[in-house]
């Protein structure tokens, strides 16, 4: 399967890295933890897929590395699944993406008090600085490249909801960045509640929001599978043209429909799964070469529209 183009950077850093790594003694073993949540939306289901993929890939590349895998449809299972790493698993490393960030501060911070290498991916802990490595798409560009188009396509006076996501920091910094974008702009929110990333809740919110305000001329569902349930409703309570929605993160159904010009999804913005990719592979990279690999590694967030929708339309990725 083709890769999306955001994961062009770690590419390039691995093949930067190959010569040190090949200088690298192969005596000594590594156990890299991967912490992940399951599969409850699409998103997820293209991160789980990206995460199996990469880690068959480097375990075939590295014969001395290897991957503890588990995946949590709630944050007591992920907690349970990392305090069984760190003392069953022997991990000497730990790549994690915090199904919430407040119950899993304190569990990964153990990871690495007992001086392990911490990755962090996509949601933030709440406590800033634990991690030695951060990975996320860049949430600051993704509310805000939302709320600027709202701003440039919606008068002054119109009216808007908006849905959030699981309560993260990322969640944070997406709706402040929407909301910093459209301040002036006149554009009333009229309401925010949480969808949690979920097609079935958002689909719940969005009949709440249908019931309470007779006037919505538009809808940042901030995430692709929240959008097709807030679709569903839309079409559910007959008021199709009245609106249009703006999602994200570059699922193939809603990239078709902008492709396409259609005027309920008018654009998209990406937020790639393959992140989890970069992560797995810069950790591996701080075992196995002499590469620097701490810091922050954020991928960028773009507009999809009609003009350049082909460019992120793939329609045989799981997601």
């Amino acid at each position: 399967m083709k890769r999306r183009q955001f994961f062009g950077a770690t590419a390039a850093l691995a093949m930067s890295a190959s010569l040190a790594t090949m200088a690298v003694a192969e005596d000594k073993t590594y156990t890299i933890g991967v912490s992940i949540p399951s599969a409850t939306h699409g998103f997820m289901g293209g991160l789980n897929w990206h995460a199996q993929d990469t880690i068959k890939r480097l375990e075939a590349t590295y014969p001395n590395v290897k991957f503890v895998l588990a995946t949590a449809g709630e944050p007591g299972k992920q907690v349970d699944d990392i305090e069984d790493m760190l003392a069953t698993r022997n991990i000497d490393g730990l790549v994690v993406l915090p199904f919430e960030s407040e119950p899993l501060t304190g569990p990964v911070k153990a990871v690495k008090d007992a001086g392990k290498w911490v990755t962090v991916v996509d949601r933030g802990l709440s406590q800033p600085g634990i991690e030695d490595l951060y990975v996320a798409g860049d949430n600051t560009a993704f509310g805000q490249v939302a709320g600027e188009y709202f701003r440039e396509n919606l008068p002054s006076g119109a009216k808007v909801v908006i849905l959030r996501g699981i309560p993260t920091t990322l969640d944070n910094e997406r709706v402040d960045a929407f909301e910093k974008a459209i301040d002036g702009s006149g554009i009333e929110v009229l309401d925010k509640q949480h969808g949690n990333w979920n097609r079935d809740d958002a689909f719940t919110v969005m009949q709440d929001y249908l019931s309470k305000y007779p006037k919505i001329d538009a809808v940042w569902a901030a995430d692709d599978d929240m959008a097709l349930g807030v679709m569903e409703a839309i079409a559910a309570a007959g008021r199709t043209d009245e609106m249009w929605i703006v999602g994200g993160a570059g699922m193939k159904e809603i990239i078709k429909r902008v492709m396409d010009g259609d005027k309920q999804v008018p654009v998209d913005v990406t937020y790639p799964p393959a992140q989890i990719s970069s992560a797995i592979e810069m950790t591996t990279l701080h075992f196995v070469s002499a590469a620097p690999v701490s810091g922050r590694f954020i991928i960028g967030s773009t507009l999809v529209t009609p003009e350049n929708a082909a460019q992120f339309y793939f329609p045989d990725s799981p997601f």
